[in-house]
């Protein structure tokens, strides 16, 4: 049955609706989708057979992707028996999906969350698109991954998800006023002073209490010069092999170091109800000294009671510019949006769907054994 939309009908679309999409040949994949592919509010994006390594980073602008490949590529590998992707190089890969899009829907894409963990730079890029993981309404081309890894060298085979992609439908994004009932209503945050206007603030903990009991852990560094890691292999990595991990100051401050890459977590637990999606968007762009949260969806039911949680840090993934920087405990450093689902998803996040993130607090990708 063709999807069809009442004229009123603005936001995410749903699990089932993308599911739809597919069905109508809005989305045109190579090989049909792998059974966990939809996810609540997005869907994961695979990595096609051939890499490019490619001199620097562009948008097509008025040309097309497979043009400038042509123009900036230093060779090309099959990924369909698995490759390395090295830190500080660039890489384009097709992606197995492809879109037509009706002209009243759009889409927007992110890293996943254990991508962003990996501090593996990733970014979706499309036909004579001018903006990176932006797709406008009634697209048709194909896709591609721009890949960068920046701490750690990956291993990636054809198939391989870093990205994934959400539909919408109009403009959902809620208000200020709209933002505070919802918070009213359903207390995204578990603070009672939670500043909740244009998107509800998120602050870091350095508190110490994250890391378990007697631990005393505000966050992790990345080392340099490690192993690689199989981005499909979960639970397979020693922690100490590839992190340092940090202790609390009395003060509850840490310093950031140029160029170095941090894995912490938000001070506020946060929750996304059944009928809304979220994303974590910088705090103050004019605050340019670090960057926060490379990995930035949220799916329906993250943290939410009725999907198995009691609230969830937002784990930040926080790397330093040119100089050095202090982050002190409480210090807002990112913002979550939330926006109105068309419709609730059949399935929720944590609610029996192999989500990795339910209940969290501070915590590494799944590539790392607990």
């Amino acid at each position: 049955m063709p999807l069809s939309f009442a004229i009123e009908d603005k936001g995410i679309l749903p699990d089932r609706m993308i599911a739809a999409l597919a069905a109508d040949g809005a989305i045109l994949p190579e090989r049909d989708f792998d059974p966990d592919q939809i996810q609540p509010a997005s869907l994961d994006l695979r990595l096609g057979a051939i890499a490019y390594r490619v001199r620097a980073s562009f948008l097509p602008g008025s040309t097309t992707v497979a043009q400038r490949i042509d123009e900036l590529k230093l060779h090309e590998f099959a990924l369909t028996d698995g490759a390395v992707l090295e830190t500080g190089c660039v890489y384009i890969v097709p992606l197995l999906e492809s879109l037509a899009l009706p002209d009243d829907v759009s889409a927007a894409a992110n890293p996943k969350s254990s991508t962003g963990r990996l501090d593996v730079f990733t970014r979706v890029i499309a036909d004579e698109l001018r903006g990176f993981d932006r797709v406008e309404p009634g697209y048709h081309g194909p896709l591609y991954a721009e890949i960068s890894p920046r701490t750690f060298p990956i291993l990636v085979r054809e198939g391989s998800r870093l990205s994934q992609i959400r539909f919408r439908r109009g403009h959902a994004l809620l208000g200020a006023d709209a933002l505070r009932e919802l918070h009213r209503k359903e207390r995204l945050v578990d603070s009672d002073d939670a500043d909740v206007s244009e998107g509800v603030a998120v602050g870091v903990d350095l508190s110490g209490t994250l890391g378990g009991e007697g631990k005393n852990i505000v966050g992790y560094r990345a080392k340099r010069h490690t192993g690689l890691i199989d981005v499909e292999r979960r639970a397979g990595y020693s922690m100490l092999d590839f992190w340092e991990p940090m202790q609390a100051r009395p003060d509850r401050s840490l310093i950031l170091d140029p160029n170095e890459f941090y894995i912490l977590a938000s001070k506020e637990a946060v929750q996304v109800p059944p009928d809304y999606a979220a994303e974590m968007v910088p705090f103050d762009p004019l605050v340019g000294e670090f960057r926060v949260h490379y990995a930035g969806f949220f799916d329906p039911g993250f943290g939410y009671a009725g999907a198995g949680g009691k609230g969830s840090r937002a784990v930040l993934e926080v790397r330093s510019r040119e100089v050095p920087f202090i982050l002190e405990h409480g210090q807002i450093v990112g913002r979550l949006v939330y926006e109105k689902m068309i419709a609730r998803p059949d399935k929720l996040y944590g609610s029996g769907i192999g989500s990795n993130y339910q209940a969290q607090s501070l915590k590494l990708s799944k590539h790392f054994k607990a």
